[in-house]
């Protein structure tokens, strides 16, 4: 079973890389995929009646922290009833002044008495507020029947939010010194309920007029312009904006902001032809003097990109101080982004929240259920947005490769997700991006934008079904013939979204008929394959396919697809002297299987470093990585992985380099219980020296992201395989700590020095962190000590040091330590072997001990007996707790299910090691030979 906890070599990648977003740095926001889940279920109003439109007035009083107002709501009735309902939030005051005025006869009424209608008001006998939903009913005393209209109006007040709906902040203004506010709104995903009485559902697009109250030093923003301003005689010092209608709009993209912001702007110009200002802190302005015009090259890009003109007048993006949401506000016309969100230099920070303004705002989904399409279509966008910019130089990092990276990993597990709907909302996001870009190649960009600027076209202004998308791609797709008439795009989707999975292609050359046979299959990374049922799972494949004798990258029309079947047979494929590359540049999502000729005619051609470069970088990447992880899933001999690796020697491209990485850190965390992993330090060693000293410990003015990941990657595996001049240097550094006057006040070397020093360095070294850890000031932050613990405890492989922890915070019972704490402890001694293994000897000497100190903490035994037990990888670990379990069987408790399922998952890494240590050792030893690898750790 794949160690699913954080190992050590985690602990020091995140102390390198925790400045570093994730993938292409884009975070989750806009629509959040774990509200949206949460949402499908939202309390849905009654189809009886429906808005038309909507005029609202607010009055907020900041200070005080409350706001009144009022709603006018137009509305229709879809079906005869004596009832408006209404989304309004329990804590929403609603007034008793409620009125219903008909102004429209009913379908049924003689259509030509509809200009001379006299404005009925209908009483309203009760309002009802819904005890267990959000909801109000204003009880009528008649029915109308479907076709009326009337006007709703509601007064109502409410209090002031901290961190949504209407919320308000402080800040100090530096050049006066003062404190002043700001409030604003953020209605999504179902939040206006909370500020006004509404339709608050995403189908309900209707026209809003908004209007604002503010004081005369402050200023109005909102989705619209503002129409006209008035100072009104019976307010005194009040001063309220009208802004303009909005088209027809859902209740999450309203938006308004009340500050004392200063802008920068660029107003109409040859670019483009719409208003665009940048707000803020006056101070802080100058920290946002790029963004006007990353948003000007943006909306350049996605007017093209859908075909359809921005329907707003203007844009304004506002960078609001102690912003605390975790997601910016991309409200139509009005974005709402963290300063450091804002003033962070990638484009791509930008031209996500600018792509929710077509698709989100203008084109919206019909209900929460098909937020992921929208979302994984606006990530896509947001990337086809910032690679078509290329924004001064700006790296999208290696955009696709770590998203498909993860997406495989995660749905080769033999249980996705495992239950945990964040993971499985964003990696089904993930996976359906991926699909956008298959498409992309797969149809032909030109085909794929034209399909989404016809689904454009007809669903602005309105709401859309996941399948609208689709629908509108398949009829681009077989007008272009990109597609045959039997083939649809709906198909192709749903082959792939609704399925946890994702498939493996084998190509198997058959060399005397100049043809190859391609079989499809689930792709299962983690052992037992023994998923139920997968032999009827089957994908809509594209065949894209390079030969060596025509290396052309450039086409990716596919020469055949899988329509769901099993086994397909392609002929004219070049003689046996020269290899295939299907599914170049990761065009599908999916990994390749060759057979064994095929892959060394690959490894050869990349040995030579004219030829490697023909071979485009995001494919030589794909190559790495369909082989080790074909290899550890048992697809593929270690041998033939391992010769994929030869070619690094030379390789000086990040984006080749990076699956490298991940399987060092696999293979070693799975080998390294035994022999082999001293050969495999030592060829790892070899591997990345040359790179790490050709680059320089230090990074060049002006060098691009990827150099510089390159050599913060090659340092962190360096160091974790003992390489000596890291060693020196992080001693060097720790000893500074270890001089200090007050060591307790704070560490002064930087993180990445610290796990060296207790994997490599003395046991003295590791006795002082130790103290540091008992004697913490409580006056310092937390995760400093968390941090410091984990690395305690994970880095060091000499079993002294890690007894020594176990005896302190378990036997000893140091005060200093909480079960918070042991239970970390625990955790990560399961990122190496002689972590798990000491914390196994340490159980079976110690058990009536522990059994009676935790036989009232059953969490932390369980933990124990996990993190002692399941992570054995060879026929000795599978010998240590099955002598165990045979020695206490009974005495385990509620852990005793913990080791039958250990036991289980133990024999099948046993025979993963038996099959595959070999076949690595051999491989080790002649590749250490040749190449004279002293396996000592080298002293330069």
């Amino acid at each position: 079973m794949e160690n699913e906890i954080k190992n050590v070599f985690l602990i020091v990648l995140f102390s390198y890389l925790i400045t570093f977003q994730n993938v292409a740095g884009i975070k989750r926001r806009s629509i959040d995929l774990i509200s949206a889940h949460s949402l499908i279920s939202d309390s849905r109003l009654p189809r009886e009646t429906a808005p038309n439109s909507y005029v609202i007035k607010l009055q907020p009083y900041i200070e005080e922290g409350y706001f009144i107002g009022q709603v006018q709501i137009n509305v229709s009735w879809e079906e005869e009833s004596d009832k408006i309902t209404l989304h309004a939030d329990k804590n929403l005051v609603i007034s008793e002044k409620v009125t219903v005025v008909q102004t429209s006869p009913s379908d049924e009424s003689d259509k030509s008495l509809s200009l001379a209608f006299d404005k009925v008001p209908i009483k309203v006998i009760k309002v009802e507020l819904e005890p267990k939903k959000p909801m109000i009913i204003l009880h009528l005393e008649k029915s109308l029947n479907r076709g009326a209209q009337a006007e709703v109006k509601i007064p109502f007040n409410g209090t002031i939010d901290k961190n949504e709906a209407l919320f308000r902040d402080e800040y100090i203004d530096s050049d006066e010194g003062v404190k002043k506010w700001y409030i604003a709104s953020k209605f999504r995903p179902n939040l206006a309920r909370k500020v006004f009485p509404c339709y608050d559902e995403p189908s309900y697009k209707t026209p809003i007029s908004i209007s604002v109250a503010r004081t005369k030093d402050m200023i109005t923003l909102s989705n619209m312009p503002v129409l006209m301003s008035e100072e009104k005689k019976d307010q005194p010092g009040w001063h309220w904006d009208h802004f303009q209608p909005s088209p027809p709009m859902s209740t999450f993209t309203l938006a308004f902001i009340v500050s004392e912001f200063h802008y920068l702007e660029r107003n109409t110009t040859e670019e483009i032809d719409m208003g665009i200002k940048v707000w803020g802190r006056p101070d802080y302005l100058g920290s946002l003097k790029d963004v006007v015009l990353k948003t000007v090259k943006s909306m350049q890009v996605l007017r093209e990109f859908w075909g359809t003109a921005y329907p707003l007048p203007k844009i304004d993006c506002v960078a609001l101080p102690n912003f605390s949401t975790n997601k910016p506000g991309d409200n139509w016309g009005l974005l709402f982004f963290k300063e450091s969100d804002l003033d962070n230099k990638k484009l791509s920070y930008v031209s996500q929240e600018l792509a929710y303004q077509w698709l989100g705002s203008l084109a919206t989904p019909f209900w929460w259920n098909d937020a992921h399409i929208n979302y994984a279509l606006n990530r896509y966008v947001t990337a086809y947005t910032t690679l078509k910019l290329n924004y001064k130089n700006e790296s999208f990092n290696n955009w696709p490769m770590t998203m498909l990276y993860s997406i495989y990993y995660e749905f080769s597990k033999r249980y996705p997700h495992w239950k945990n709907t964040a993971i499985k909302q964003d990696s089904v996001s993930a996976k359906t991006e991926m699909i956008f870009r298959m498409l992309n190649y797969t149809l032909g960009e030109s085909t794929f934008v034209r399909g989404l600027q016809r689904f454009m076209a007809t669903r602005q202004f309105g709401t859309f079904f996941g399948d609208d998308i689709w629908t509108a791609l398949t009829e681009r797709a077989i007008s272009d013939n990109a597609l045959t008439e039997d083939m649809s795009v709906n198909n192709i989707a749903a082959s792939w979204i609704t399925k946890d999975r994702l498939p493996v292609v084998n190509a198997t050359r058959l060399y005397d008929t100049n043809s190859v046979v391609l079989t499809q299959k689930v792709y299962l990374r983690e052992r037992p394959h023994d998923l139920p049922d997968q032999d009827k799972l089957l994908w809509w494949i594209p065949i894209v396919l390079v030969r060596e004798d025509r290396l052309d990258f450039q086409n990716s029309t596919p020469i055949t697809w899988m329509k769901n079947e099993r086994k397909v047979i392609v002929d004219n494929m070049p003689d046996n002297h020269q290899f295939i590359i299907v599914n170049p540049e990761e065009i599908g999502p999916f990994p390749v299987n060759y057979d064994g000729d095929n892959w060394n005619m690959i490894s050869r051609f990349l040995l030579n470093n004219e030829n490697r470069i023909k071979i485009p970088v995001n494919t030589r990447a794909k190559l790495l990585h369909d082989a080790w992880n074909l290899a550890y899933a048992g697809d593929l001999g270690f041998g033939t992985a391992l010769n994929m690796t030869l070619f690094l020697r030379f390789e000086r491209e990040y984006l080749a380099w990076d699956p490298i990485f991940t399987m060092i850190d696999h293979i070693g965390r799975h080998i390294d219980s035994s022999e082999v992993h001293k050969k495999f330090q030592g060829y790892i060693r070899h591997l990345l020296t040359p790179l790490y000293q050709e680059l320089g410990p230090k990074p060049k003015k002006g060098e691009l992201d990827g150099k510089t990941h390159l050599r913060r990657y090659s340092e962190v595996f360096l160091c974790q395989a003992g390489y000596k001049p890291c060693v020196i240097e992080a001693q060097k550094q720790y000893h500074k700590w270890m001089k200090a006057a007050n060591p307790d006040e704070g560490n002064i070397l930087a993180d990445e020095y610290i796990c060296p020093v207790f994997k490599y360095g003395t046991n003295e070294e590791w006795e002082f962190g130790l103290q540091r850890i008992i004697n913490f000031p409580p006056s310092r932050m937390k995760n400093e000590r968390t941090y410091l613990l984990k690395t305690l405890a994970g880095c060091p492989i000499d079993s002294y040091k890690i007894e020594r922890l176990l005896n302190v915070t378990v036997l000893e019972e140091n005060g200093n330590f909480t079960d918070t704490d042991i239970n970390l402890i625990f955790s990560m001694l399961t990122g190496g072997a002689s972590g798990y293994t000491t914390l196994f000897n340490f159980l079976e000497k110690n058990w009536d001990v522990i059994k009676i100190k935790f036989e009232k903490k059953p969490l932390l035994w369980n933990s124990l007996v996990t993190s002692a037990t399941t992570v054995f990888k060879t026929q000795e670990g599978l010998d240590m707790v099955s002598g165990l379990y045979v020695e206490r069987q009974g005495e385990f408790g509620t852990a005793e299910f913990v080791v039958e399922r250990a036991l289980k998952n133990i024999k099948e890494e046993t025979k993963w090691s038996d099959e595959n240590l070999p076949v690595i050792e051999k491989w080790l030893d002649n590749y250490l030979k040749e190449n004279n690898v002293d396996l000592n750790v080298p002293s330069s």
